[in-house]
Protein backbone atom coordinates (compact mmCIF):
# COMPACT_ATOMS: atom_id res chain seq x y z
CA UNK A 1 0.00 0.00 0.00
CA UNK A 2 2.93 2.39 0.72
CA UNK A 3 4.26 1.52 -2.25
CA UNK A 4 1.57 2.04 -4.25
CA UNK A 5 0.96 5.50 -2.59
CA UNK A 6 4.66 6.48 -3.43
CA UNK A 7 4.30 5.47 -6.99
CA UNK A 8 1.25 7.76 -7.33
CA UNK A 9 2.65 10.63 -5.61
CA UNK A 10 6.13 10.42 -7.69
CA UNK A 11 3.82 10.47 -10.86
CA UNK A 12 2.02 13.14 -10.10
CA UNK A 13 5.34 15.42 -9.10
CA UNK A 14 6.47 14.14 -12.30
CA UNK A 15 3.17 15.12 -14.35
CA UNK A 16 2.07 17.76 -11.75
CA UNK A 17 4.01 20.85 -13.84
CA UNK A 18 2.44 19.96 -17.55
CA UNK A 19 -1.52 20.23 -16.44
CA UNK A 20 -2.28 22.86 -18.92
CA UNK A 21 -1.30 20.92 -21.76
CA UNK A 22 -4.48 19.60 -23.26
CA UNK A 23 -5.60 15.62 -23.01
CA UNK A 24 -1.75 14.38 -22.96
CA UNK A 25 0.06 16.87 -20.24
CA UNK A 26 2.98 15.41 -20.30
CA UNK A 27 4.41 16.53 -23.53
CA UNK A 28 7.00 18.42 -21.83
CA UNK A 29 8.65 15.94 -20.12
CA UNK A 30 9.87 14.75 -23.70
CA UNK A 31 9.98 17.75 -25.32
CA UNK A 32 13.33 19.52 -27.00
CA UNK A 33 13.69 21.62 -29.64
CA UNK A 34 16.01 20.44 -32.04
CA UNK A 35 17.92 21.83 -35.05
CA UNK A 36 17.45 19.22 -37.13
CA UNK A 37 14.15 19.75 -39.08
CA UNK A 38 14.11 17.01 -40.69
CA UNK A 39 14.33 15.07 -37.39
CA UNK A 40 10.77 13.09 -36.20
CA UNK A 41 12.74 12.51 -32.80
CA UNK A 42 13.24 15.06 -30.26
CA UNK A 43 16.85 13.57 -28.25
CA UNK A 44 19.27 14.51 -25.79
CA UNK A 45 22.21 13.00 -24.71
CA UNK A 46 23.15 14.70 -21.14
CA UNK A 47 26.44 15.70 -22.70
CA UNK A 48 27.19 19.53 -22.85
CA UNK A 49 29.27 21.21 -25.59
CA UNK A 50 32.31 21.57 -23.32
CA UNK A 51 32.08 17.91 -22.68
CA UNK A 52 32.34 17.18 -26.22
CA UNK A 53 35.29 20.41 -26.57
CA UNK A 54 36.83 18.67 -23.36
CA UNK A 55 36.64 14.99 -25.29
CA UNK A 56 37.86 16.10 -28.99
CA UNK A 57 40.63 18.01 -26.57
CA UNK A 58 41.95 14.94 -25.15
CA UNK A 59 41.48 12.23 -28.71
CA UNK A 60 43.85 15.16 -30.33
CA UNK A 61 46.26 14.86 -27.45
CA UNK A 62 46.38 11.20 -27.72
CA UNK A 63 46.90 11.38 -31.45
CA UNK A 64 49.62 13.51 -31.27
CA UNK A 65 50.97 11.75 -28.29
CA UNK A 66 55.01 10.43 -29.71
CA UNK A 67 55.55 6.98 -29.70
CA UNK A 68 57.58 5.83 -26.63
CA UNK A 69 60.48 5.15 -27.18
CA UNK A 70 60.77 0.62 -27.85
CA UNK A 71 62.33 -1.44 -25.12
CA UNK A 72 63.49 -4.85 -26.46
CA UNK A 73 61.89 -7.86 -24.09
CA UNK A 74 61.85 -11.55 -23.67
CA UNK A 75 60.58 -13.20 -27.41
CA UNK A 76 61.67 -10.43 -29.57
CA UNK A 77 63.18 -11.72 -32.71
CA UNK A 78 66.10 -9.18 -33.36
CA UNK A 79 69.05 -9.55 -36.06
CA UNK A 80 72.83 -8.03 -35.11
CA UNK A 81 75.20 -6.48 -37.13
CA UNK A 82 78.88 -5.47 -37.23
CA UNK A 83 79.79 -3.33 -39.85
CA UNK A 84 82.96 -5.24 -42.07
CA UNK A 85 82.47 -8.58 -39.49
CA UNK A 86 79.54 -10.82 -41.20
CA UNK A 87 80.77 -13.81 -39.21
CA UNK A 88 79.57 -11.36 -36.25
CA UNK A 89 76.12 -11.07 -37.26
CA UNK A 90 73.07 -13.12 -36.56
CA UNK A 91 69.64 -13.57 -36.23
CA UNK A 92 68.16 -14.67 -32.96
CA UNK A 93 65.37 -14.43 -30.35
CA UNK A 94 65.84 -12.69 -26.94
CA UNK A 95 65.60 -15.75 -24.86
CA UNK A 96 63.17 -15.85 -21.51
CA UNK A 97 65.71 -14.61 -19.22
CA UNK A 98 66.20 -11.64 -21.14
CA UNK A 99 69.81 -12.74 -22.83
CA UNK A 100 71.35 -13.41 -26.32
CA UNK A 101 74.45 -15.57 -26.69
CA UNK A 102 77.23 -12.96 -28.39
CA UNK A 103 80.85 -14.44 -29.94
CA UNK A 104 83.70 -12.91 -27.32
CA UNK A 105 80.86 -11.30 -24.92
CA UNK A 106 79.13 -14.45 -23.84
CA UNK A 107 75.31 -13.96 -22.49
CA UNK A 108 74.71 -10.05 -23.13
CA UNK A 109 71.28 -8.91 -21.37
CA UNK A 110 69.48 -6.81 -23.86
CA UNK A 111 65.94 -7.35 -22.14
CA UNK A 112 64.59 -3.67 -21.10
CA UNK A 113 67.03 -1.85 -23.04
CA UNK A 114 66.35 0.03 -26.39
CA UNK A 115 68.04 -0.45 -29.77
CA UNK A 116 70.10 2.64 -29.11
CA UNK A 117 71.48 1.27 -25.95
CA UNK A 118 71.67 -1.97 -26.85
CA UNK A 119 73.50 -1.99 -29.57
CA UNK A 120 76.24 0.65 -27.69
CA UNK A 121 76.41 -2.66 -25.02
CA UNK A 122 77.55 -4.52 -27.88
CA UNK A 123 79.68 -2.08 -29.14
CA UNK A 124 81.45 -1.78 -25.68
CA UNK A 125 81.78 -5.21 -25.63
CA UNK A 126 83.19 -5.85 -28.71
CA UNK A 127 86.00 -2.87 -28.63
CA UNK A 128 88.70 -5.31 -27.17
CA UNK A 129 88.52 -7.87 -29.89
CA UNK A 130 87.35 -5.84 -32.70
CA UNK A 131 88.58 -2.40 -33.94
CA UNK A 132 86.32 0.57 -33.91
CA UNK A 133 82.97 -2.13 -34.08
CA UNK A 134 79.85 -0.51 -35.81
CA UNK A 135 76.62 -2.11 -34.42
CA UNK A 136 73.20 -1.99 -35.56
CA UNK A 137 70.36 -4.25 -33.99
CA UNK A 138 67.12 -4.42 -35.79
CA UNK A 139 63.68 -6.02 -35.05
CA UNK A 140 62.44 -8.87 -37.31
CA UNK A 141 59.75 -9.56 -34.78
CA UNK A 142 58.06 -7.94 -31.75
CA UNK A 143 56.81 -10.03 -29.63
CA UNK A 144 56.94 -8.16 -26.56
CA UNK A 145 54.95 -4.70 -27.63
CA UNK A 146 50.75 -6.43 -26.52
CA UNK A 147 47.26 -5.14 -25.79
CA UNK A 148 44.28 -7.30 -24.23
CA UNK A 149 41.23 -7.70 -25.85
CA UNK A 150 38.53 -8.92 -23.64
CA UNK A 151 34.65 -9.75 -23.48
CA UNK A 152 31.88 -10.05 -26.72
CA UNK A 153 34.86 -10.20 -28.86
CA UNK A 154 35.25 -13.58 -31.24
CA UNK A 155 38.98 -13.87 -29.98
CA UNK A 156 39.55 -12.30 -26.62
CA UNK A 157 43.33 -12.58 -25.68
CA UNK A 158 46.77 -10.95 -25.72
CA UNK A 159 47.73 -9.64 -29.28
CA UNK A 160 50.72 -8.11 -30.38
CA UNK A 161 50.76 -4.14 -31.61
CA UNK A 162 52.45 -1.40 -33.15
CA UNK A 163 52.17 2.11 -34.52
CA UNK A 164 50.21 1.22 -36.95
CA UNK A 165 48.03 -0.80 -34.87
CA UNK A 166 44.71 1.30 -34.28
CA UNK A 167 41.05 0.31 -32.67
CA UNK A 168 39.44 -0.99 -35.53
CA UNK A 169 42.28 -3.31 -36.23
CA UNK A 170 42.96 -4.38 -33.00
CA UNK A 171 39.30 -5.13 -32.60
CA UNK A 172 39.53 -6.98 -36.65
CA UNK A 173 42.30 -9.11 -34.66
CA UNK A 174 39.83 -10.66 -32.21
CA UNK A 175 37.77 -12.01 -35.00
CA UNK A 176 35.10 -8.73 -34.17
CA UNK A 177 31.60 -9.46 -32.35
CA UNK A 178 31.46 -12.40 -31.12
CA UNK A 179 27.87 -13.98 -31.96
CA UNK A 180 25.32 -16.06 -30.51
CA UNK A 181 21.72 -18.26 -31.12
CA UNK A 182 18.56 -15.75 -30.40
CA UNK A 183 15.16 -17.20 -31.79
CA UNK A 184 17.53 -19.81 -33.87
CA UNK A 185 19.14 -16.88 -35.58
CA UNK A 186 22.92 -15.94 -35.06
CA UNK A 187 23.60 -12.55 -33.84
CA UNK A 188 26.21 -10.40 -32.92
CA UNK A 189 26.48 -9.87 -29.20
CA UNK A 190 29.09 -6.95 -29.02
CA UNK A 191 27.70 -3.67 -27.38
CA UNK A 192 30.04 -1.06 -29.29
CA UNK A 193 28.21 1.90 -27.44
CA UNK A 194 29.24 0.67 -23.60
CA UNK A 195 32.84 -0.96 -24.96
CA UNK A 196 35.65 1.08 -23.06
CA UNK A 197 39.37 1.29 -23.54
CA UNK A 198 41.46 1.81 -20.54
CA UNK A 199 45.33 3.30 -20.85
CA UNK A 200 47.66 3.47 -18.16
CA UNK A 201 44.42 3.53 -15.65
CA UNK A 202 42.70 6.44 -17.80
CA UNK A 203 39.43 5.29 -19.12
CA UNK A 204 39.89 7.01 -22.99
CA UNK A 205 36.78 9.21 -24.25
CA UNK A 206 36.59 6.37 -26.85
CA UNK A 207 33.23 6.28 -29.02
CA UNK A 208 33.75 2.45 -30.80
CA UNK A 209 30.59 3.21 -32.54
CA UNK A 210 32.53 6.12 -34.83
CA UNK A 211 35.99 4.49 -34.48
CA UNK A 212 35.08 1.01 -35.77
CA UNK A 213 31.34 1.31 -37.65
CA UNK A 214 31.83 5.17 -38.77
CA UNK A 215 35.98 5.16 -39.37
CA UNK A 216 35.92 8.09 -37.56
CA UNK A 217 39.97 8.92 -37.39
CA UNK A 218 39.72 10.40 -34.01
CA UNK A 219 38.49 7.88 -32.24
CA UNK A 220 39.87 5.13 -33.99
CA UNK A 221 43.38 5.39 -31.79
CA UNK A 222 46.71 3.89 -31.56
CA UNK A 223 46.75 1.03 -29.50
CA UNK A 224 49.84 0.51 -27.47
CA UNK A 225 51.31 -1.86 -25.33
CA UNK A 226 49.53 -2.17 -21.80
CA UNK A 227 46.28 -1.15 -23.23
CA UNK A 228 43.63 -3.11 -22.41
CA UNK A 229 39.92 -2.95 -24.31
CA UNK A 230 36.47 -4.56 -22.77
CA UNK A 231 34.22 -5.29 -25.40
CA UNK A 232 30.62 -5.23 -24.16
CA UNK A 233 28.25 -7.79 -24.63
CA UNK A 234 24.66 -6.75 -25.69
CA UNK A 235 22.38 -8.04 -23.31
CA UNK A 236 19.67 -8.28 -25.42
CA UNK A 237 19.69 -8.31 -28.90
CA UNK A 238 16.02 -7.39 -29.12
CA UNK A 239 13.10 -4.94 -29.43
CA UNK A 240 9.92 -5.05 -27.75
CA UNK A 241 6.77 -3.20 -28.67
CA UNK A 242 3.69 -2.59 -26.90
CA UNK A 243 0.83 -0.29 -25.54
CA UNK A 244 -1.81 0.20 -28.36
CA UNK A 245 -0.95 -1.48 -31.25
CA UNK A 246 -2.39 -4.95 -32.84
CA UNK A 247 0.15 -7.41 -31.65
CA UNK A 248 2.32 -6.29 -28.90
CA UNK A 249 5.75 -8.63 -28.32
CA UNK A 250 9.63 -9.03 -28.17
CA UNK A 251 11.12 -9.49 -31.49
CA UNK A 252 14.73 -9.88 -32.82
CA UNK A 253 17.11 -6.61 -33.51
CA UNK A 254 18.37 -6.36 -36.71
CA UNK A 255 20.96 -3.79 -38.17
CA UNK A 256 19.09 -1.19 -40.05
CA UNK A 257 15.88 -2.04 -38.32
CA UNK A 258 13.98 1.31 -38.36
CA UNK A 259 10.69 2.31 -36.31
CA UNK A 260 8.07 2.44 -39.05
CA UNK A 261 8.49 -1.24 -40.14
CA UNK A 262 8.87 -2.22 -36.71
CA UNK A 263 5.37 -0.90 -36.11
CA UNK A 264 4.21 -2.98 -38.85
CA UNK A 265 5.66 -5.88 -37.51
CA UNK A 266 3.34 -5.68 -34.90
CA UNK A 267 0.21 -4.99 -36.87
CA UNK A 268 0.38 -0.86 -36.57
CA UNK A 269 -1.16 1.06 -34.23
CA UNK A 270 -4.59 0.67 -32.90
CA UNK A 271 -7.38 4.16 -33.72
CA UNK A 272 -7.09 4.45 -29.84
CA UNK A 273 -3.39 5.25 -30.16
CA UNK A 274 -1.82 8.75 -28.96
CA UNK A 275 -0.48 11.41 -31.56
CA UNK A 276 3.07 10.19 -30.58
CA UNK A 277 5.29 7.51 -30.30
CA UNK A 278 7.91 6.74 -27.12
CA UNK A 279 11.19 4.87 -27.31
CA UNK A 280 12.66 4.27 -23.98
CA UNK A 281 16.44 3.17 -24.44
CA UNK A 282 19.54 2.55 -22.46
CA UNK A 283 17.89 0.65 -20.18
CA UNK A 284 15.11 1.45 -16.89
CA UNK A 285 17.90 2.89 -14.32
CA UNK A 286 19.40 5.38 -16.43
CA UNK A 287 16.36 6.04 -19.08
CA UNK A 288 16.82 8.33 -22.10
CA UNK A 289 12.55 8.73 -23.81
CA UNK A 290 12.35 9.72 -27.19
CA UNK A 291 9.05 11.64 -28.61
CA UNK A 292 8.30 10.41 -31.97
CA UNK A 293 6.08 12.28 -34.81
CA UNK A 294 5.26 9.10 -36.13
CA UNK A 295 2.54 10.79 -38.56
CA UNK A 296 5.49 13.03 -40.00
CA UNK A 297 7.43 10.25 -40.83
CA UNK A 298 4.36 8.80 -42.92
CA UNK A 299 4.11 12.01 -44.67
CA UNK A 300 7.67 12.71 -45.64
CA UNK A 301 8.70 15.60 -43.51
CA UNK A 302 10.29 13.42 -41.19
CA UNK A 303 13.23 10.79 -41.57
CA UNK A 304 12.43 7.24 -40.03
CA UNK A 305 13.92 6.54 -36.84
CA UNK A 306 16.71 4.04 -36.20
CA UNK A 307 16.54 1.70 -33.16
CA UNK A 308 18.80 0.66 -31.43
CA UNK A 309 19.03 -3.17 -29.58
CA UNK A 310 17.50 -3.11 -26.43
CA UNK A 311 14.84 -0.37 -27.17
CA UNK A 312 11.20 -0.26 -26.33
CA UNK A 313 8.97 1.38 -28.02
CA UNK A 314 5.81 2.41 -26.28
CA UNK A 315 2.18 3.35 -28.21
CA UNK A 316 0.38 4.72 -25.55
CA UNK A 317 -3.22 5.63 -25.33
CA UNK A 318 -4.66 9.22 -25.70
CA UNK A 319 -5.81 9.71 -22.03
CA UNK A 320 -3.13 10.69 -19.54
CA UNK A 321 -4.28 7.90 -16.99
CA UNK A 322 -3.37 4.88 -18.76
CA UNK A 323 0.27 6.34 -19.85
CA UNK A 324 0.71 6.80 -15.85
CA UNK A 325 0.08 2.92 -14.92
CA UNK A 326 2.47 2.13 -17.88
CA UNK A 327 5.12 4.24 -15.96
CA UNK A 328 4.09 3.29 -12.29
CA UNK A 329 4.47 -1.23 -13.65
CA UNK A 330 7.65 0.05 -15.79
CA UNK A 331 9.59 2.00 -13.52
CA UNK A 332 10.59 1.16 -9.74
CA UNK A 333 9.13 4.14 -6.97
CA UNK A 334 13.00 4.45 -6.41
CA UNK A 335 13.77 5.19 -10.04
CA UNK A 336 11.12 7.15 -10.47
CA UNK A 337 12.07 9.44 -7.66
CA UNK A 338 15.69 9.57 -8.88
CA UNK A 339 14.26 10.55 -12.29
CA UNK A 340 12.39 13.78 -10.55
CA UNK A 341 14.88 14.79 -8.12
CA UNK A 342 18.55 13.41 -9.97
CA UNK A 343 17.87 13.56 -13.32
CA UNK A 344 15.56 16.38 -14.82
CA UNK A 345 17.82 16.38 -17.80
CA UNK A 346 17.42 12.61 -18.78
CA UNK A 347 14.47 13.92 -19.86
CA UNK A 348 15.95 16.56 -21.54
CA UNK A 349 14.88 20.54 -21.45
CA UNK A 350 18.36 21.62 -22.87
CA UNK A 351 19.13 21.63 -26.33
CA UNK A 352 22.55 22.01 -26.06
CA UNK A 353 22.37 18.08 -24.53
CA UNK A 354 21.64 16.76 -28.23
CA UNK A 355 23.88 14.48 -29.68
Amino acid sequence: MRISAICCLAAAALLGCYTDRLTTSYDDVFEISSEDEESAVIDESGRTAEDEARIRKRLMELEMEEEPAYHMNAGDQIEIRVYDHPDLGMKTRIGPDGMVGIAFMGQVKLSGQTIAQGAESIREGLAPYVKNPVVSITIIDVQSETATIAGACARPGVYGVSNATRLADFYAMAGSSAERLFNGVEVDVADLEHSIFVRNGELLPVDFIKAISKGDALHNIRVRKGDYVFIAQRMEASVIICGEVAHPHKRLFEAGMGLIETLTTAGWMKDTHWSHVIIIRDGLSHPKLYKVDVDGILAGKCRNVPLKAGDIIYVPKDDLAEYNVFVNKLMPSAQIFNLIAGRANTFGMDRNNKD
